[in-house]
């Protein structure tokens, strides 16, 4: 066992790649018996302890798996957040200073507990709406296969191996395994016996055709086959290989297993896949905002203790002043209202049929400039259809589809996609009844050499009737004449070519063409053998497609006309993709192959990826590497796939998109999961994004912009008042006020004009935002203050309970209303009203925070009763303040072409 334990050590070192290891290159070139040995097993399968002992040392056969963190660790990180490390630090001092170490008069628990509010109710939303997302994602989560069909010895003296059930994990190197149509291919296996065994690889590969497997070798080797497994290096190209992950179309084979779990190429996958993911542009967004107001916090907290403390003298309540400046400074909603916003977007996908496992990906969705998605089931039905059957002139003829019907419906086992499209496109649309007026006398089954299958029948009056269906190049090989206008005439080389010409064009559209063929067998009798497959009469061709959605092309233009620009990255053929881009939209013009970007830098395919639109034959790496050139350059790219070839694409992407119907890796790699495969839900999604992205970012400006202002009016008063313009609760509570008036904002509407384009985060255009408008605020701040201390003579700090009082109201209204102001670029009220609820919510705190200084909790903190005179001035000042503030909106659009 050696040589499979090597084999063990050297894939647990290494990271995917799409080169055979050892041990698969040598059972491919081994005939049977040779490869038996290699995997030390026999053709009567392991005995149970030899078997249970291999479990032990190789494990279990299960790919890797993310696995969402438990709820107290889930916990845990919803408080790991800037924001929140700001306020536990000043929560954390307020406790030494206000409690600890303060006299039993002064001890005060007020800060530490509004502080504390407001991190527990951030914190505590935020786990909620991850933990109950990520429950209901894991939810789809399930195994391919749980058993798998075995044989084996219940002991060494036991010669006989019976085949059994047993769960699929519990596979071993060295098991045979049986095989038969439906079947998943339970782990990495080599071919030992096979009948007309065809395997679907699209999940590898994203081919839509299955392709045959068989044992290359049996117990002769040629030379020339042996070379080419020599030298090959992709695994699939190995007729005599399967691997996990496929599975069977049709036929029945018997398998040794070579490499299980881990070690299957599956398995190498899944754990290059897994592990710490890529920063998307959401995160790098929210770090440059949060970054950008904690050194704007790092730089004013400091000016504001030295202005206070040299100009009052008391620099300990200087101190808890900066502190609460500080408080105010920060966005400490910014992880609830963010949260709250993407818990409400995923509300809305869910009832567009979509299950979003990382609340991030909303708003990637809305940022998305570029989609770059697999062809097949995306942009097509994933199913193979007939759609053309023509003579050999190119003309529709029913006489090609009945015998292409009778071939397939007479042929033996269980029917191919091809012989299933054959059939289901007869009976839907012609009249089958009147095909079948023969009865079947044999058959010549299909072989991966000859590429074609014949079927003898016979009618009541009618000599027997070989028909033959294959590849193009095969059937014209074996024929000698050609039907033309209902004559057999002989086939000519220019006919020939003729022939061969209308196959390419065919081709050229997209169509894989299957020709037709017969001759009438006088005095010959079954059995019929290959020899007999000559001197046939070539009738025509059926060409087969995997046709596009009805809704890809209204889905690709709703998603352009909201700037998100499609792009296909696909394995499959490139003459089959470029006919599906032609039919969906897409410009195929310039399609670039995976051979031809394996040798450039990434500085050359980030050029190339901006210009093209398709690239086609692609391996799972190569589409990661598009994705990861084209986030370099910029943008934010999102991917729709569902096959082990899309995990690593997935991954990378900045939301990646996928279904429940998916390869397992694919649903683990994947931030949204659709259960329903369709682009027209990506085109909701992509506004529902945006919406989601809006509300955030209203939150942002406004708060950024108005605490600003409010330092700035701070300053002013600071250096001229003998007294603080607001202590350290009241500003506390009028921030907490102020925050809580923003919370209805999830609920908020976006202007059309918001959602036609991709969105991004900009840190630079919110400290541009913070600089001309946030000033407003304080203009009006200044005008108050003037008002308190010249009309209503608090100007003394006897009377500093009454100007406080004053600021505070004028100061939360003000705040309050630039909700309203913010949130729309055009005039508010007026073109654009706010949601129900946040016009109700916002009413509500501004009612609150003039009724604060009436009550007795607004005396102990220091407020009093203003006199209703001041009311008609707070009226006029915040009527100007709309005004001032639309104007310079107005400016501010034309001057940098942005608002939000």
């Amino acid at each position: 066992m050696k040589l499979l334990t090597r084999t063990k050590q050297e894939s647990a070192r290494s990271t995917h790649t799409l080169r055979l290891s050892q041990l698969m290159r040598d059972v491919a070139i081994s005939n049977t018996s040779h490869a038996l040995q290699l995997l030390q097993t026999s053709q009567q399968g392991l005995t149970e302890f030899e078997a249970n002992k291999r479990l032990a040392q190789f494990g279990k056969n299960e790919v890797a798996h993310e696995k969402p963190p438990v709820w107290w660790v889930q916990l845990g990180k919803a408080f790991v957040n800037p924001f929140i490390g700001v306020l536990v630090v000043l929560g954390t001092v307020s406790l030494f200073t206000d409690v600890i170490f303060a006299s039993p008069e002064d001890r005060s628990w007020k800060e530490i507990i509004i502080l504390s509010v407001m991190i527990l109710i951030s914190s505590l939303l935020r786990f909620w709406q991850e933990f109950r997302s990520q429950r209901s994602a894991e939810k789809l989560k399930a195994m391919v296969r749980t058993t798998a069909t075995v044989i084996r010895r219940p002991s060494a003296s036991h010669q006989e191996g019976h085949k059994r059930e047993i769960p699929l994990a519990d596979l071993v190197p060295g098991d045979i395994v049986s095989l038969s149509a439906g079947d998943m291919i339970p782990a990495d296996v080599r071919l030992l016996t096979s009948k007309d065994l065809y395997i679907s690889q699209s999940a590898l590969t994203g081919e839509a055709m299955p392709v045959e497997k068989y044992d290359t070798l049996g117990n002769v080797v040629e030379k020339s086959a042996q070379r080419r497994l020599n030298t090959a290096t992709d695994p699939l190209e190995i007729s005599s290989l399967c691997f996990m992950g496929t599975n069977v179309v049709s036929g029945t084979a018997t398998a040794a297993v070579v490499s299980t779990g881990k070690q299957t190429f599956f398995g190498s996958m899944a754990s290059s896949v897994l592990g710490q993911r890529s920063m998307t542009s959401f995160d790098k967004g929210v770090n440059k905002v949060t970054w950008l107001l904690i050194r704007f916090m790092l730089i004013m907290v400091p000016v504001v203790f030295a202005i206070n403390g040299l100009t009052k003298g008391d620099w300990q309540q200087a101190f808890f002043f900066a502190l609460a400046v500080a408080v105010g400074l920060t966005p400490e909603m910014l992880p609830l209202v963010v949260t709250a916003n993407l818990a409400k977007g995923a509300v809305m996908m869910a009832k567009h049929k979509v299950i979003v496992k990382r609340l991030n990906s909303i708003q990637n969705f809305g940022a998305m400039d570029i989609l770059c998605t697999d062809k097949t089931g995306t942009l097509t039905e994933d199913h193979v259809v007939l759609v053309r059957h023509l003579d050999t002139r190119g003309q529709e003829s029913e006489h090609v589809l009945q015998l292409a019907y009778v071939n397939s419906f007479y042929q033996t086992g269980l029917k191919n996609l091809i012989d299933r499209a054959v059939i289901e496109h007869a009976e839907e649309e012609h009249a089958v009844h009147t095909y079948l007026r023969y009865h079947k006398i044999d058959e010549i089954p299909f072989d991966f050499v000859r590429r074609r299958m014949s079927v003898i029948v016979e009618g009541s009056d009618e000599l027997p009737l070989l028909i033959c269906k294959g590849a193009l190049e095969e059937i014209l090989h074996i024929s000698t004449a050609i039907e033309e206008h209902g004559q057999i005439v002989p086939l000519t080389e220019a006919k020939r070519a003729r022939v061969q010409h209308l196959g390419n064009e065919l081709n050229k559209d997209g169509l894989r063409v299957i020709a037709v063929a017969y001759k009438s067998l006088a005095g010959q009798h079954s059995p019929f053998a290959v020899s007999d497959e000559q001197d046939l009469v070539l009738a025509g061709y059926i060409g087969f497609l995997d046709p596009p959605k009805a809704s890809s092309r209204e889905a690709i233009q709703a998603l352009s006309e909201h700037g998100v620009t499609v792009k296909i990255l696909t394995g499959d053929n490139d003459i089959v993709t470029a006919k599906v881009c032609h039919e969906v939209g897409l410009d195929a013009t310039r399609m670039v192959l995976g051979r031809e970007i394996e040798d450039m830098s990434d500085e050359e395919l980030t050029d190339l990826a901006e210009k093209t639109t398709v690239f086609a034959k692609l391996n799972p790496l190569q589409k990661a590497r598009v994705i990861r050139c084209l986030k370099s350059n910029g943008h934010t790219v999102g991917y729709m796939g569902d096959g082990i070839n899309d995990a690593a694409a997935l991954r990378d992407a900045d939301v990646g998109i996928s279904v429940d119907t998916a390869v397992d890796i694919a649903r683990e790699s994947a931030d949204m999961i659709l259960l329903e495969k369709s682009l027209l839900v990506l085109e909701q999604g992509v506004i529902r994004g945006r919406v989601v992205f809006g509300n955030i970012i209203k939150y942002i400006k406004m708060t950024a912009s108005s605490n600003f202002g409010n330092v700035f009016s701070v300053l002013v008063a600071s250096a001229f008042i003998p007294f603080l313009p607001m202590l350290s609760i009241q500003l506390l509570i009028q921030n907490l006020l102020y925050d809580l008036s923003q919370l209805s904002l999830p609920w908020d509407r976006m202007d059309k004009e918001f959602v036609a384009r991709p969105r991004k985060w900009e840190a630079g255009g919110l400290a541009r935002f913070m600089v001309f408008i946030g000033p407003i605020s304080s203009i009006f701040d200044i005008t108050t203050f003037l008002l308190m201390w010249y009309v209503f003579k608090a100007n003394s700090p006897e009377m500093q309970a009454l100007f406080q009082s004053g600021w505070f109201i004028e100061g939360l209204l003000s705040q309050t209303l630039i909700v309203h102001m913010i949130r729309t670029q055009k005039i508010p009220f007026i073109q654009s009203i706010a949601s129900l609820p946040v016009i109700l919510l916002t009413g509500t705190i501004m009612a609150v925070g003039i009724a604060i200084p009436f009550t007795p909790f607004g005396a102990s903190i220091g407020m009093q009763a203003l006199p209703l005179s001041y009311f008609p001035w707070l009226v006029a000042t915040l009527l100007t303040y709309c005004v001032l503030t639309q104007l310079i909106k107005t400016w501010f659009i034309r001057r940098f072409k942005v608002w939000l």
